[in-house]
């Protein structure tokens, strides 16, 4: 006789299965400390004659059965097969219905109730988990509002909480209490670093990286020593083509030589008429030597290229733009440039992007005249009647001529709309992303909804500008954030602007700029490849370490990196 012991881990039991001669006996036996198992047994019975078949069950479950065998019909070798075929298939039938007896399925009046519950165990699953989910969870809601103490020690990591939890023999409560210590660090700890990331990621974007500080050295040096890099732009002879209005003419104003010679490279390489081209450079007084030097010793033929500092323009005096002295002198507001960023502010009730968006709004790029520069291009080029207004962290990568194509149809500003994109950072705004409505000067004065515009490739007819109030209504809307302590917005240049071309924007296809490459970097590759000014706006500029990898290329295919200059100065490389 042979004894095979099978064991259930919802209902312990016992099976054994006994041959003898001819005959097979099953018996199944529920476990006697269980409350619902009545001992249940269960017996196949073969006759000595191998003429029948007896299948009965202590319980009722299976009342009797019987069943004879004809054997002048059956060869002994098919009842040979047909008896070894039940005697692997009718053992695992009583366990199971054995197993759902005693769980009460007896109570189940239809077929379906039975198999709801059989079919689980058929397929391998059970229901435990789900009630062991229930409970945790009541444990977890019954802890949610109770506070930590302070002596608490917490695990370092899971695997040690899992450790404790073995050798300590902890109880629901004290699991839940203990994870939901190490959850709360653990988020204090993510938002601390997340603001830390946040505070350096803005010192590394408004800091001047090593390289481009040297190559401004090394140039204004050699402006004064070297006869070439002072020679004048553009040549005599083409003086007059600085106002000649059949030429495309780009006006761009930055401090940045190295961004500036791929703005100018990037246009000049993708014109289908170079030499229709005229590019006005103009920057501050301190840049104006190293930014001469770079041009004259790195012409880009056929276009033309002037540079001009901003002291050489005698429009641009003190008494003719009040309000940007008083934005460069007065203390209150060079110290919430340039001051303590984080004081005043509750880390713990503002959000890393609301911090990240005020971070952003303290550029000290705000407060320089080169960013308030393009509000006086009507004065600046009084016999000019149409520019294209260029920032210096864009690309050109497609032919621009189109531009002075495009009929404005009396407008001053042709601009992408940014209200109508997926990127959030910067295409899906509305007025309220930049104003603070619950200022009443603003509240009564603007429209939440209404859709903003790009600053960075504009197309402006300076001879519809003349005829309008846009540069007094600019001052007007920058005193009343002055007197307001900068309540009225943000962020530097572009709110003013939003106001004050009011009614004088036209809108010009969205191909024409890509916005956000410094930003965030899942910028869809296939759209910046398409279009025709690529915009790195936002902390991530292409020449600092912290810009994006995949995006940098579209920038550094223009710079030469063959150039004495740029080589020993180490500029980053790709």
């Amino acid at each position: 006789m042979r004894e095979i012991l099978i064991m259930s881990s919802k209902v312990p039991a016992e099976l054994f299965w006994i041959t003898y001669d001819c005959e097979f006996t099953i018996y199944y036996k529920g476990c006697p400390d269980d409350e619902k198992a009545a001992e249940t047994t269960m017996q196949l019975h073969f006759s000595p004659s191998m003429k029948s078949i007896t299948i009965s069950s202590s319980n009722g479950f299976l009342d009797f059965m019987k069943i004879k065998v004809a054997a002048r019909h059956v060869s002994y070798r098919t009842l040979f097969h047909t008896i070894l075929i039940l005697a692997f298939l009718l053992p695992f039938v009583f366990i199971l219905t054995a197993v759902v007896t005693l769980e009460g399925v007896n109570k189940c009046s239809s077929f379906g109730c039975l198999g709801r519950r059989l079919g689980p165990r058929l397929l391998g699953r059970a229901d435990d988990s789900t009630k062991l989910v229930k409970d945790l969870c009541k444990i977890l809601n019954q802890v949610k509002t109770e506070q930590i103490p302070a002596d608490l020690k917490l695990p370092e990591s899971f695997h040690q909480l899992v450790s404790e939890m073995k050798n300590n023999h902890y109880d629901g409560r004290t699991f839940a209490i203990k994870l939901k210590a190490m959850m709360e660090k653990f988020d204090r700890e993510i938002r601390e670093s997340k603001f830390a990331e946040l505070m350096n990621k803005h010192f590394a974007a408004t800091a001047i990286p090593k390289g481009l500080h040297c190559l401004s050295l090394r140039l204004t040096d050699e402006y004064s020593s070297n006869a070439h890099a002072r020679k004048q732009l553009p040549s005599p002879e083409l003086l007059p083509l600085l106002s000649d209005n059949s030429y495309y003419h780009f006006v761009l104003a930055t401090d940045n030589i190295l961004a500036a010679s791929v703005v100018v490279t990037s246009a000049v390489q993708t014109s289908l008429k170079p030499q229709k081209i005229v590019f006005h450079v103009i920057t501050d007084k301190k840049t104006y030597a190293g930014m001469h030097s770079w041009f004259a010793l790195n012409p880009l033929p056929p276009a033309i290229v002037e540079v001009r500092g901003v002291h050489q323009f005698d429009w641009l005096t003190r008494e003719n733009v009040p309000v940007l002295e008083a934005i460069e002198s007065q203390h209150g507001i060079r110290d919430y440039y340039h001051g303590n960023h984080i004081a005043g502010a509750n880390l713990s009730e503002t959000t890393p992007r609301s911090f990240a968006s005020k971070l952003q709004a303290r550029s000290p790029k705000y407060i320089s005249l080169l960013n308030h520069l393009r509000i006086y291009l009507p004065e600046l080029f009084p016999n000019l009647d149409k520019v294209v207004f260029l920032d210096d962290d864009v690309v050109i990568q497609r032919d621009l001529s189109g531009l002075w194509e495009i009929d404005l149809e009396g407008n001053v500003n042709g601009a992408v709309e940014t209200c109508n994109g997926e990127d959030e950072w910067v295409m899906s705004k509305h007025f309220h992303n930049y104003f603070n409505f619950s200022h009443p000067l603003i509240s009564k004065s603007l429209n939440p909804d209404e859709c903003p515009w790009a600053y960075g490739m504009n197309i402006f007819d300076l001879r519809a500008w003349r005829k309008t109030n846009i540069r007094d209504t600019y001052h007007l809307w920058v005193k009343e954030n002055l007197k307001s302590n900068l309540t009225l917005w943000k962020l530097g240049t572009l709110p003013p602007a939003l106001i004050a071309f009011r009614g004088h924007v036209h809108q010009i296809d969205a191909s024409w700029h890509l916005l956000g490459l410094g930003y965030q970097n899942k910028t869809n590759i296939e759209s910046v490849k398409k279009a025709a000014v690529i915009h790195y706006n936002g902390q991530s500029k292409p020449w600092l370490e912290i810009g994006f990898e995949h995006l940098r290329p579209f920038w550094t295919k223009y710079v030469n990196y063959s150039n004495d200059f740029v080589r020993n100065c180490h500029i980053l490389e790709p």
